[in-house]
């Protein structure tokens, strides 16, 4: 499975009201100068920081925005 691939499959557990929003880390943590991206999850470096003390909701809104740099990236 692809770093795309294990994103999308964790962020059909992030819209699941009834779990807990996953980690989207996938460990590989490299930050991409040209985009600002870690290489691995596709999250800004604010967004890795925040990320443990985010309520269930900002972390779903962060998965959102995850989906999006995935289909950008596709395309």
């Amino acid at each position: 499975m692809n770093t795309a691939d294990t994103l999308s499959a964790l962020a059909e557990l992030a819209q699941d009201p009834a779990h807990r929003v996953p980690s989207p880390c996938v460990s590989v943590c490299r930050m991409d100068p040209a985009s600002g991206l870690c290489s691995g999850c596709l999250r800004t470096i604010d967004e890795i920081v925040a990320w443990g003390r985010m309520d269930e909701a900002s972390k779903r809104q962060v998965w959102n925005c995850i989906l999006q740099r995935v289909a950008l990236r596709a395309a």
